[in-house]
């Protein structure tokens, strides 16, 4: 049996992930990046894998349980392989509950979390003193605390997985280099403003994104949700902070007064942090699809081609089991694909006849 070749546009999470699930089952596998490892939002600091609320289930939901719950392996056997730590850790998840009403909903979710979330994780309501000084404060005294959620370390991550992949045998080149055999575009942001211009429409678009890295070791304890931040301590005794959300800005790379606002708004809401000093600041740029779901089959410019993009704020989370579903159709023709991550889902629609 020929051995697959595969060339994979891209060496973010999606691209990088993608590969390793393509050189996991015996294809020659070339990575070609234009700039560098995690250029964009891969190259990030935050990492907080947090799955969407368990009701109203749909297949973007369960693609990212599924995803979720193979995380764990995925990384492990990442870290044994390379020895480098990706900052993979589940430890869960835990978020305020503001008033009466928030509770009587989070209780609601924890029944139905029984069943959608397979018993393998639990949606649970506990007193913030079970987190004495870590939790923020709740008015109801209570918080939300799911033991799905994980986190690990972006960029070190994706540094992790690109050396596995070399010691796979795979290629990764910088640069302008020629694609080989099946090809996947894995290009994030500058691919979905390709496909905006090339076809005259809105198909997805750049979401900026800042963040900050504050010297608080919590690396034994679940991330915080709290005044829409995400506060996430990773195991080398750092603590992230973020993010922001901007459709509009000037500086990609630029952090800016709107970082200062983030940091100052979690060191308000979690005490433990009011005095952690700043260690570093990132900004970059998310790639976010009209749809918000990932964007995954025949590229819609060159059909030839597969496309994996759009994983704005989820990406990370659910990368392993969308790699798989990518190695399933690109090297065995098998396509299980929902049709909500199907490009169609964020292109224009033809005009009715």
């Amino acid at each position: 049996m020929a051995i697959a070749d595969v060339t994979v546009l891209g060496a973010g999470i999606f691209g990088l992930s993608a590969a390793y699930a393509c050189a996991r089952r015996g294809a020659r596998v070339r990575v070609i990046e234009a700039a560098r490892i995690g250029a964009g939002s891969s190259g990030g600091v935050v990492g907080a894998l947090a799955p969407h609320t368990p009701e109203n289930w749909n297949a973007k939901k369960q693609v990212q349980f599924d995803s979720l719950m193979r995380a764990e392996a995925w990384w492990t056997e990442i870290a044994a392989a390379t020895g480098m730590d990706p900052g993979y850790a589940r430890l869960g998840r835990v978020q305020p509950l503001a008033d009466d009403r928030a509770l009587a909903l989070a209780e609601a979710r924890a029944v139905q979390a029984e069943t959608l979330w397979q018993g393998r994780a639990a949606w649970r309501i506990r007193p913030v003193s079970d987190f004495p000084g870590w939790a923020p404060d709740s008015p109801t005294g209570q918080i939300i605390h799911d033991t799905l959620t994980a986190r690990l370390h972006p960029a070190k991550a994706c540094a992790a997985m690109a050396e596995a992949l070399r010691q796979m045998g795979a290629e990764i080149l910088i640069g302008d280099h020629a694609p080989r055999g099946k090809i996947i575009e894995a290009t994030g942001a500058a691919g979905l403003a390709e496909l905006s211009t090339a076809l005259g429409a809105v198909v997805g678009n750049a979401v900026k994104g800042q963040a900050a890295v504050l010297g608080h070791d919590a690396r034994d304890l679940p991330q915080l949700f709290v005044e829409g931040l995400h506060v996430v301590p990773h195991t080398d005794g750092t603590t992230a902070v973020g993010s922001t959300s901007e459709r509009e800005f000037d500086a990609p790379a630029r952090t800016d007064a709107l970082l200062e606002d983030v940091i100052a708004r979690a060191r308000a809401a979690v005490p433990a942090l009011a005095e952690a000093p700043v260690l570093a600041r990132w900004a970059g740029l998310r790639p976010r699809a009209k749809s918000r779901a990932p964007m995954l089959g025949a590229h819609p410019l060159r059909p030839d081609h597969v496309i994996l993009n759009g994983g704005f704020k989820i990406g990370f989370g659910m990368a392993p089991e969308l790699a798989e579903m990518v190695a399933d159709l690109v090297l065995e023709g098998r396509d299980r694909i929902p049709d909500a991550f199907r490009p169609e889902a964020s292109l224009p629609r033809a005009p009715a006849p």
